[in-house]
């Protein structure tokens, strides 16, 4: 058999419901062409629900509780409530390098693209833009801390 024979046996084994195909010439040579069995690979299928979800739904009753306790209260942890979020999990830096001064203090004045800091990342460093304006009142996460998705690094009024 020649070459050219032998890859149309293996189309038309690809091509059926044939697993194997076993052919003797007239010079006594035999081939034996085998499909293999195809393999099923499975994958865990994980549901995984936003954390921000999870957090949300208790605040409201909480809140509403506050609210009809002590409205004034409420109201003014509104204004204080803006924080600038972990878009990611990673680990928490303040600055480029240890050697460098950090990207904000409190005190410090952001606008929607200034970075606040940094979050590695599968050995990558990402940036991290505030993404809203005003002042940073507090840093709710130490240098080199892990966090989570979602997790509040600063407040900003």
């Amino acid at each position: 058999m020649n070459f050219k024979e032998i890859k149309e046996l293996i189309e038309i084994l690809d091509n059926s419901n044939l697993t194997e195909i076993n052919i003797e010439d007239n010079k006594g040579s035999v081939i034996n062409l085998k499909k293999e069995k195809e393999r099923e690979i499975i994958t865990p299928q994980i549901s995984q629900q936003p954390m921000a979800t999870q957090a949300a739904a208790p605040a409201p009753v909480q809140n509403d509780s506050t609210a009809n306790n002590e409205p004034a209260a409420s109201a003014g942890e509104e204004d204080l409530g803006k924080t600038i979020n972990a878009p990611m999990v990673g680990t928490f830096y303040k600055s480029p390098s240890p050697e460098e001064g950090a990207y904000v203090q409190v005190g410090d004045t952001v606008s929607n693209d200034t970075t606040v800091c940094i979050l590695e990342a599968m050995k990558l460093f990402n940036e991290i833009q505030a993404e809203i304006s005003g002042e940073i009142t507090e840093i709710l996460v130490e240098d080199g801390q892990m966090v989570e998705y979602g997790q509040p690094l600063f407040k900003v009024k």
